[in-house]
């Protein structure tokens, strides 16, 4: 497997200084954003789609450091009824295009998640049901098949006319698909192009265990995420761990994203990374930095010293 790394942590830095720090940390591959919740810092996708001469400049730049592109991420929810939706869905297609025009094999990106019926504005993640109330069961039925599977078999055909081979869906929250049980429902609707983006924090905190759930999804793997979180145990242990306080409020938070190897410690990494390699998987693993708790800089140096110290290359 291969240390890749997600650039939004350097949005600070213009695109070739960015470039030029990946470059100095020892680090010749990347995955970058093109929009949806990101504010794609470094990549104008507009830009690229319409101009030749900036597709040439954008991949030359990463040749004169021996870079090579990985994926584009346009995560964000295409399934939202509103504007956002209708916004996060055009910056989607247009990332689809633009993998076709640079050759790029992969995307990744989010589920999406719908509103609960077609009266509805706002997304709804519904997370439990049994028989009561029996509303939940209706909106479920609703999300799935009136509203995410056709949509999905729609993109899929896309995807398929701009080259790309694989959607790799991040387990994230608040999305219709956040677990392996979700994803494997998706994927038998729409069939195997889409598969997860592995991001262990998030399995992490719902109470899953990454390295059971990496041997159930096999070849479902298409991108891995290097992203660590820890549960707070002074608060998670009194109130759980379902938390709505902001990211920035780390003191205060059962949960927190941390630098890889201040949540789990190295020898867990050791053995993910054993058993994702083991499934099959023996591509990129990108660092995805969120570490509110220190700066910026230690953060990306703890990961990476974390990532090249377990990896199994």
């Amino acid at each position: 497997m291969k240390l890749s790394y997600v650039t939004d942590s350097l949005g600070h830095l213009p695109f070739e200084e960015m470039l030029d720090y990946v470059a100095e940390m020892g680090i010749d591959t990347i995955e970058m954003t093109t929009g949806g919740w990101s504010p794609a810092p470094h990549l104008c996708l507009d830009e690229l789609l319409e101009s030749e001469a900036s597709r040439t400049e954008f991949v030359q730049a990463l040749e004169k450091r021996n870079i090579k592109l990985c994926a584009l991420n346009c995560s964000g929810n295409p399934l939202d009824p509103g504007e956002i939706g209708k916004e996060h869905r055009e910056v989607t297609e247009k990332t689809m295009e633009l993998a076709g025009l640079l050759g790029v094999k992969k995307i990744i990106m989010m589920s999406g998640l719908p509103a609960g019926s077609p009266e509805d504005k706002i997304p709804n993640w519904i997370t439990y049901t049994v028989s009561w109330p029996p509303v939940l069961k209706d909106i479920l039925d609703y999300q799935w098949n009136e509203v995410a599977i056709p949509y999905w078999k729609e993109l899929v055909r896309k995807a398929e006319s701009c080259g790309v081979e694989k959607i790799a869906l991040e387990n994230f929250s608040s999305q219709l698909v956040w677990n392996p049980e979700t994803l494997f429902k998706l994927r038998n609707a729409v069939g195997p192009m889409v598969g997860l983006n592995l991001d262990p924090s998030h399995l992490i905190w719902m109470g899953a265990d990454p390295i059971v759930a990496a041997r159930e999804l096999g070849a479902a793997i298409h991108h891995v995420h290097g992203k660590d979180v820890r549960l707070e145990r002074h608060l998670s242990a009194v109130n759980g761990v379902l938390e709505t306080k902001e990211v920035t409020d780390v003191a205060n938070r059962a949960w927190n994203y941390v630098a890889v190897g201040c949540g789990q410690d190295l020898q867990w990494w050791k053995e993910f990374f054993s058993v994702v390699r083991m499934t099959g998987y023996n591509d990129e693993v990108s660092l995805e930095m969120e570490d509110l708790t220190m700066s910026v800089e230690a953060g990306i140096r703890t990961s990476i010293e974390s990532l090249k110290a377990t990896l199994s290359f």
